[in-house]
Formats: C-alpha cells, sequence, structure tokens
C-alpha cells in the first residue's frame, strides 16, 4: 500500500510538473503583434487566433495591435525601430515585402525585413457580389473583353499579391481589368458586396468567409476546395495558376538571434496545434512551416517569381 502511494505521489508530481512547464510563457513580459493592415482581413484573424492559443495553452500574453498604412509599408518602415527585446513582431507578407520597394517613396527596402517564420498562405480568388449580372468566369471575360478597362477589381494594397494576381489574369485571359487597391482585405468587403466595383481579386478565406454574400468564379488551388465545391480552379479554367499571399512574422533586425529562434520556435508551436490547424484549413488557409533557418531558402526562391509577375505586368522595365 505504501509504495502504491509513493508511485501515484511520483506520477501526480511529474504531472503537475509537466503541466506547469507546459504554461510557462515565452516571455514574462506581453508580445505586441503589430497587423499592418486594417481588422477583418487574413493577416488579423490569423494574429487573434495564435493569440489566443499562445494565452490558453502556454500563459504567453500577446496583444494584437492594428497600424493600417500604405499598404503595410507604414509599419514595414519601421520594423527597425521597435524594441529589439523580443517583446515586439510584426505581420509580413509576400509578395508584398519584395514589390512595394520599387515604388518610389518607399521607406523601406526587402532586406530590412528581418522575417522569421512563416506559417501560412491563402490561395487568389476571383470574386464577384452576390448579386453581380457574372454567374459565372466566363461570363466576367467575355464582358471584359468586350470592354476593355470597364470593369474593376479591388484588391489589398498596390505591388501586392491581390495586385499580380489581377495583372495576371489580365495577361493569362487577354483581358484589361482595372485593380482598385484598399487599405486592406477587411476595407474592401463592403465595396465588393455593394458593387461598388465589379469584383475582387481576393483570397480563398474570405471567399469562404463571405459565401452568400459574394460568387466566387475560380480560385487558384491545385483541387477544388471542399467549402466551395462548385468553384472551379483557375487549372480547370485552362489557367496555369497555383498562387497566393505568404504571411509571417518578422523582428527588428537588432533583435539578438536566440530570441529569434526562440519566437520562431514559438510561432510553429502556434501553427502545429491541431484544433486551429483544422479550423484555419477549413477557412480557407494552407499551412506551411518555414522557421527562421529556412527564411534565407524560402525568400531566394519566392523572390524571382515576384520580380517576373512585376515584369509581367510593366511594373518593371
Amino acid at each position: 500500500m505504501f509504495l502504491s502511494n509513493v508511485k501515484n505521489w511520483i506520477l501526480m508530481a511529474v504531472l503537475l510538473a509537466s503541466n506547469l512547464a507546459m504554461a510557462q510563457p515565452f516571455l514574462d513580459k506581453q508580445i505586441q503583434y503589430i497587423i499592418p493592415f486594417p481588422a477583418a482581413g487574413e493577416s488579423d484573424i490569423v494574429a487573434r487566433m495564435q493569440s489566443d492559443i499562445a494565452m490558453k495553452k502556454f500563459n504567453q500574453s500577446m496583444i494584437v495591435i492594428n497600424r493600417a498604412g500604405a499598404g503595410g509599408a507604414l509599419v514595414w518602415s519601421q520594423l527597425n525601430t521597435y524594441p529589439a527585446d523580443g517583446t515586439n513582431i510584426i505581420g509580413v507578407n509576400i509578395p508584398h515585402i519584395i514589390l512595394q520597394p520599387l515604388q518610389e517613396g518607399i521607406q523601406y527596402k526587402t532586406d530590412d525585413i528581418n522575417a522569421i517564420y512563416f506559417y501560412h498562405y491563402t490561395p487568389d480568388a476571383l470574386m464577384v457580389s452576390a448579386d453581380s449580372p457574372f454567374k459565372t468566369y466566363q461570363e466576367f471575360i467575355a464582358a471584359a473583353k468586350k470592354d476593355p478597362g470597364k470593369l474593376t477589381l479591388a484588391g489589398s494594397s498596390q505591388y501586392s499579391a491581390n495586385h499580380m494576381a489581377t495583372e495576371r489574369l489580365n495577361r493569362l485571359a487577354g483581358v484589361k481589368v482595372e485593380y482598385v487597391p484598399f487599405k486592406g482585405t477587411g476595407d474592401l468587403i463592403t465595396s465588393l458586396i455593394g458593387m461598388h466595383v465589379s469584383g475582387a481579386m481576393g483570397y480563398l478565406p474570405l471567399a469562404i468567409q463571405q459565401k452568400g454574400k459574394v460568387r466566387t468564379l475560380a480560385i487558384a488551388t491545385e483541387k477544388r476546395h471542399p467549402a466551395l465545391p462548385d468553384v472551379p480552379t483557375f487549372k480547370e479554367l485552362g489557367l496555369n495558376w497555383v498562387d497566393g499571399a505568404y504571411r509571417g512574422v518578422a523582428m527588428p533586425k537588432a533583435t539578438p538571434k536566440l530570441i529569434q529562434q526562440k519566437m520562431s520556435d514559438f510561432i510553429g508551436k502556434l501553427n502545429a496545434d491541431v484544433e486551429a490547424k483544422k479550423k484555419l484549413e477549413d477557412l480557407g488557409f494552407v499551412l506551411v512551416d518555414v522557421p527562421v533557418d529556412k527564411i534565407p531558402a524560402f525568400m531566394k526562391e519566392k523572390t524571382p517569381i515576384a520580380l517576373e509577375d512585376a515584369k509581367s505586368a510593366g511594373l518593371l522595365k
């Protein structure tokens, strides 16, 4: 009996120690998670989900702050002015951070962005309002060919994935559709639903989230998504197109390497959460796992692709 009780006590102690270890925060300070876009967009949705997981499962306080401006460039130009003590992480997007510095007046360079983890990408999606006269992709393209330059597509910022996707549609489909930039995905929803624009070149999560209010005409995935089984892929429609926007987090360059590594590992744990993973995949997010040590190779792979898109769109000489 005594030995049995001792074993039970040891087991309870081990379990308690394990629980305490799991509850230890990454930092003993609050982390500021700065999203350079308005609320309700894809970056914001995922950041808030990550914040919830950080508190519930790791006892780590992580507050999400939205600081929109210049399609993200306002915050990215200030990234290296934030405290480099591990208390600040900044949401970053590809191809935005590759292409935005090509514009005049942008106050940062791609090399200034010290990304430490990329966690997902969102496939491109061509959408119109549920009240739009365009019922199919073919009808939209036919109208675009009939009146070049008349149709407009809303998107999140200039020199972004939405911008490049619109130009790609123009090139691959042989049409001329005008791109209308908004501050972020959350800002364009009202204009899309209210038909202030002809449609939007957004992302699959928005198409799923607004199902019923918008009609999705095509998505840039390998296969149809279960949430939108009637929506064809661009590949089905004869366009070689599987792409979207990648999202991750960056830290000031002056942040000690050890802290960068620990933060990369921590974001990786949030990204691996089983419940969140299922929810995000159902919403149309495609999860990836690109930690800090793989960032250089990842950027080397994505940069020429983004630049080629910009060149094809006439944005580069």
